[in-house]
């Protein structure tokens, strides 16, 4: 359930869904398959670590129907992704773009706090 007072602006999003932040909480909220999750600031770049972990080329090669499909259980949530091949990949640029404009946004951030002459601010 979403916090009445939450404060969402959001950081990327592709046709497969977006990921949001919310500053009053601290936290990102991911929206994907229909469902959104809420994740603390490292459990959400834990959760990216383990998705690009998962080896497709073993998905692909394997003939068993198990290797069809991967489940991802995120620390302290309480939902479980069952992922395809397609759902990996679809995942993956999602969080791609996510992690790369919450960085640009730091460098911003940093770029804007020296002035000219090199002092901060």
């Amino acid at each position: 359930m979403v916090c009445p007072l939450a404060n969402f602006e959001e950081v990327y999003k592709t046709q497969h869904g977006a990921v949001y932040q919310c500053s009053r909480q601290n936290c990102y909220w991911l929206e994907f398959a229909g469902d959104t999750t809420a994740f603390k600031v490292s459990d959400f770049f834990n959760f990216k670590k383990r998705i690009d972990a998962i080896d497709l080329s073993a998905m692909i090669i394997d003939p068993s129907r198990t290797a069809d499909f991967t489940i991802v259980m995120p620390f302290r949530t309480p939902r479980c992704f069952v992922l395809d091949i397609n759902d990996v990949l679809n995942l993956r640029e999602l969080l791609d773009g996510a992690k790369f404009m919450i960085e640009l946004n730091s460098v911003v951030n940093a770029c804007l706090q020296v002035t000219p002459g090199g002092i901060r601010v």
